[in-house]
């Protein structure tokens, strides 16, 4: 089976099809992992986007179904080198093929992804059009130019209803965006209450599920487009410990009025390194990311950075100078990638603690600390931990 991928500047690739037949567009990326094609392939963060993988080898351990991110991919394209039919791993369960077809994501080999990295690098990201069928150049590009990228993709990948994870620890309330499952099972196992809730939750819902804290996930797209989410942040900044991760960093930002931009191929991969201001430190981190926070927009806020880029300096971290929040753009979870920065996780539990500490009298923080004892933890001295007063 013959397949096509057409750009928007006019270039075409042609391969071979595997996974399903028909055609999509999207927003052609590339994400720079050695492994983990199952857990980019199942990113919610990924919708509306035709991911192309660099590393030339893709489907040789099949697929697995416990290292889903989520419960289904939402992938517009699957773009790789070199395709394996028949995986080695006795983990697999069926092969990236099946997968493809079960979902009607198209997918392309054979075709110099080398060459397609390099186009976007220098151009940056931009339209494509992917398809098995044998329409003539002219009308494919006809029909990718009449085309739309998404803006609705939060609200496509955000659960519709509340549902919890139980824990006997805190309660944190994680609204998702396009969580992926490695954030629940880094609260999970930390024995954390863990509550749902849609993009679309108002202030007065969180509140009314007494959380301990509020963690903000990653999702795709633009974070201007989920709007009334920066308002619900901003109704809730002081009133409960908050951490954003990806997405959930970029709208924290925006309810502290900062700024947001789109880079010009993103960040993708899990090899990142981020310095970490405070410390010194520099971890290699996991990310997923078309967009940053615009640095000049930090002055006039209540916002300092924390985490840079080594490569291109742009913003990775942030924390609220007076109330218990901070954010990463990249991903503590992993899930694909190093696990460096999953003790965000363990600051993010300690500046709850402190938060529940320093605050006795509010009427809330004493019916949950009745209703559920709190086990505290270590004294951590990680930079991201709340205990100004």
């Amino acid at each position: 089976m013959q397949a096509r991928l057409l750009l928007e500047d006019g270039t075409l690739f042609t391969g071979k099809g595997f996974g399903a037949e028909g055609e999509s567009t999207g927003e052609v990326v590339f994400n720079t992992g050695i492994t983990g094609y199952q857990e980019v392939l199942s990113d919610p963060s990924y919708c509306g986007q035709i991911v192309t993988m660099t590393y030339p080898l893709i489907g040789n351990y099949g697929i697995a179904r416990d290292d889903f991110e989520s419960i289904r991919p939402f992938i517009h394209g699957f773009v790789v080198r070199e395709h394996e039919y028949v995986p080695s791993n006795w983990r697999a369960e069926y092969t990236l093929d099946s997968l493809l077809k079960e979902y009607g994501i198209v997918g392309i080999s054979g075709i110099d992804t080398r060459m397609l990295t390099r186009k976007i690098r220098h151009h940056g990201v931009m339209k494509g059009l992917l398809t098995t069928s044998s329409k003539p150049v002219a009308e494919l590009m006809e029909q990718l130019q009449a085309s739309k990228l998404m803006t609705d993709q939060v609200s496509r990948v955000s659960t519709k209803s509340v549902f919890g994870c139980p824990g006997t620890k805190e309660r944190v309330v994680l609204v998702d965006f396009g969580a992926k499952s490695g954030i629940v099972r880094d609260l999970t196992k930390r024995g954390c209450d863990v509550v749902v809730v849609p993009h679309d939750a108002t202030a007065d819902q969180i509140r009314r599920l007494a959380p301990d804290g509020i963690l903000l996930s990653n999702g795709p797209g633009d974070p201007k487009d989920v709007s009334h989410a920066a308002k619900m942040i901003a109704e809730l900044l002081g009133e409960y410990p908050i951490f954003g991760i990806c997405l959930g960093h970029q709208l924290f930002a925006l309810a502290c009025g900062a700024d947001t931009t789109k880079l010009k191929f993103g960040h993708r991969g899990g090899n990142h390194p981020v310095k970490d201001l405070i410390s010194g430190r520099c971890y290699i981190t996991s990310q997923n990311h078309g967009y940053t926070v615009l640095e000049d927009s930090i002055q006039g806020t209540e916002l300092e950075v924390t985490h840079i880029n080594n490569n291109d300096k742009t913003i990775e971290g942030l924390r609220h100078k007076k109330y218990p929040a901070f954010s990463v753009q990249y991903h503590p979870e992993a899930a694909p990638g190093p696990f460096d920065s999953s003790y965000l996780f363990d600051d993010f539990l300690d500046m709850i603690r402190t938060f529940k500490q320093d605050n006795p009298q509010l009427p809330r923080q004493a019916q949950i600390v009745a209703a559920r004892p709190v086990i505290a933890a270590p004294e951590r001295k990680g930079a991201l931990q709340y205990a100004q007063k």
